[in-house]
């Protein structure tokens, strides 16, 4: 009998061993595969136009009685099939003649390190891929701003836009502050929404020092540098005057860029009297020139869809399969 139990506990811990190694080697393979079959990311193409007339007819048939419905369904339905039958005549023609132009819809949210940038220029080369004489571009603008070479980068993508004779418009509902207004100004105009803040053309850095801390505590900190202004300022090195000052002249400097850039794109503008680090509401923006007219993208698009088709560009990267299983579980109490 002791026999037995023993070689049944060593088979249970091989079975467990074996098993073990069996789900690494799973997960590994799948790993694998999954990081293989994925692309890079993917353009995600919605048609605005359709969602707002569908949004539009739904609203109409809840006014209506039974009888009504049934003969707007009719008509509406004879209407469609005409449309349809008409698009496939001028496809088999290839005539574009009475074909619309389009408006391209890209949206930035940008956080502090505007890594959404990498997106954006995603989104534009698809843009630029297709863009024709007579479409245009409309981008839906949020951010507060960030780090400068963030931003800057985000800018000079949207001036690839510009360079490409499309016209490009802004549109700000709640803020394009600092880093965002420096890719709001890249636009052939800008929009913003009465209370959407506005401006802060200006920069700022901050940086905490422990040294006098370390000091108290007989720590010592050493810091050694090729070139008297490879660190300027430290976190825990006793920071030098002429640090200071070279740091202050960067500061200075890089503000002097953003001012020239800002005035480069938007000649019109009294740099000085806006380049304050100031922002201001939508209205009082206008008022500035900061904006060219005040409005929500909301508006400006129902406005649109008279003249273009609207269609709405995102770029999507897929997550890694570690990612995707944690989102997938979910913790209850």
């Amino acid at each position: 009998m002791e026999f037995i139990s023993l070689y049944g506990l060593f088979l249970a811990k091989t079975l467990t061993v074996v098993l073990a190694i069996g789900v690494v080697l799973l997960l590994l393979l799948f790993g694998l595969r999954t990081r293989t079959r994925q692309r890079k990311g993917q353009i995600h193409i919605h048609d605005l136009g359709k969602q707002y007339r569908d949004m539009q007819r739904e609203m109409q048939l809840a006014r209506m009685n039974e009888a009504e419905r049934g003969s707007w369904r009719k008509k509406y339905k004879k209407q469609d099939k005409a449309e349809t039958k008409q698009a496939k005549v001028l496809a088999k023609q290839g005539d574009k003649a009475t074909t619309r132009s389009y408006l391209y819809v890209l949206d930035f949210t940008g956080s502090m390190d505007a890594d959404e940038v990498s997106s954006l220029r995603e989104e534009i080369s698809a843009v630029l891929a297709v863009a024709k004489s007579g479409d245009e571009v409309l981008l839906r603008l949020e951010s507060s701003g960030g780090i400068v070479h963030g931003y800057g980068l985000a800018a000079s993508q949207l001036q690839r836009i510009r360079a490409k004779g499309i016209p490009l418009t802004v549109a700000v509902d709640k803020v394009a502050a600092s880093g965002g207004y420096m890719m709001a100004c890249v636009a052939n105009r800008i929009l913003a929404a009465p209370f959407a803040i506005i401006g802060s053309i200006g920069v700022v850095a901050q940086i905490p020092n422990f040294n006098r801390l370390l000091k108290r505590n007989d720590i010592d900190m050493e810091l050694h540098t090729a070139g008297p202004y490879k660190r300027t300022l430290t976190l825990f090195g006793e920071n030098s005057p002429e640090g200071r000052e070279k740091f202050k002249q960067e500061l200075d400097e890089t503000h002097q860029m953003f001012k020239s850039f800002v005035q480069h794109m938007r000649p019109s503008l009294n740099i000085d009297a806006v380049a304050t680090g100031e922002h201001w509401y939508g209205e009082q923006a206008l008022h500035r020139g900061l904006v060219d007219a005040l409005g929500t993208s909301d508006d400006l698009l129902i406005d649109q869809l008279v003249r273009y088709e609207v269609i709405s560009v995102r770029f999507s990267q897929p997550k890694r399969w570690i990612s995707r299983l944690a989102s997938k579980t979910v913790l209850k109490p």
